[in-house]
């Protein structure tokens, strides 16, 4: 069994009545379960987005949980994470990403931020050769990288 979705004090919600076209910024934890086509804010807030939810939007926020349709970029500056019965079709950011079985995703991943360890470095592997290109990608050949 997978891990347990977060249960947070929702300090804001949007029902599946709702559509919200714009720019919607928040603090605390916000919890959409309608629609929002535009873009979604945070410095520090949390976004969860609900299965019934259908997000048109680019996203930048502290925290993301999906479970609902995301078509757009997300960026987290802590963490996103990903259970079923979600898809996201888009490009997503953030330094911890966890993506569960059954979730649906076509786009891009990258992981970045301070708080990213990578597994094999020189100094795990013994000097093994491995480097870093010029996007952070990890080449574990002995020849350097260049630009694509």
């Amino acid at each position: 069994m997978g891990k347990q979705k977060p249960k947070e004090a929702v300090t804001t919600f949007i029902g599946t009545d709702a559509v919200v076209e714009g720019t919607v910024e928040f603090e605390g934890t916000i919890r959409i379960d309608g629609g929002i086509h535009g873009s979604i804010i945070s410095k520090s807030g949390t976004l969860i987005i609900g299965e019934n939810a259908h997000i048109k939007a680019e996203i930048s926020v502290n925290r993301a949980v999906i479970m609902g349709v995301v078509e757009g970029t997300v960026e987290a500056k802590h963490c996103i994470e990903a259970y079923p019965p979600s898809r996201i079709n888009g490009n997503i950011e953030a330094p911890v990403i966890s993506i569960e079985p059954g979730v649906i995703f076509n786009g891009l991943c990258r992981m970045s931020g301070k708080n990213v360890t990578p597994l094999r470095t020189p100094e795990t592997t013994g000097n093994s050769g491995i480097t870093r290109g010029p996007e952070g990608f990890v080449n574990f050949s002995k020849k350097p990288l260049t630009n694509f």
